[in-house]
């Protein structure tokens, strides 16, 4: 029986479909069928199909491997690369525990020190607008944004034949 995926936010949703499209492009760019991708990465057309749309319940190694076959698998290596909000509680954490000595007695029982610019992640109220401003800002554009910009041409009119 297959596991249940938890459900995941509008915004997280959101970015799992650009990056399924981004490599639906990335396939297409090198003239690659969806069966010959699915085949060197190991996996059924259906799965590749789940990964190309955003499917949540696509394990992290399918996606690993149809970047690999698209040879694009170097650019994994760039997520989490840079973690502020991971540095910014670290370093709260490292100034609180502080020897008194070095900071001076009464400054370290009189401030706390939070993490600029971010709050804590079980304070944060996610948006419903979250996905919509990430995808404003986003210079992101599908398949679809794209081929709404073709227009087919207009069947001239009897009168211009002649």
């Amino acid at each position: 029986m297959a596991q249940r995926t938890s459900a995941l936010l509008p915004a997280s949703e959101l970015r799992l479909r650009q990056f399924g499209e981004r490599i639906r492009l990335a396939r297409r760019r090198r003239r690659l069928t969806a069966k010959q991708v699915a085949e060197r990465a190991g996996m059924t057309p259906v799965t590749l199909r789940s990964l190309e749309n955003g499917g949540p319940g696509v394990t992290i190694g399918a996606y690993l491997a149809v970047m690999q076959v698209l040879g694009v698998d170097a650019q994994f290596d760039l997520l989490l690369k840079d973690d502020p909000l991971g540095r910014d509680l670290q370093d709260a954490e490292l100034m609180q525990r502080a020897p008194a000595s070095k900071q001076g007695a009464g400054a370290a029982a009189s401030r706390r020190v939070v993490p600029r610019s971010r709050k804590p992640p079980e304070a944060r109220q996610p948006q419903e607008s979250e996905s919509a401003q990430w995808a404003a800002d986003s210079d992101f554009v599908s398949t679809g944004d794209l081929s709404s910009l073709i227009k087919a041409p207009k069947p001239k009119k009897k009168a211009e034949r002649r």
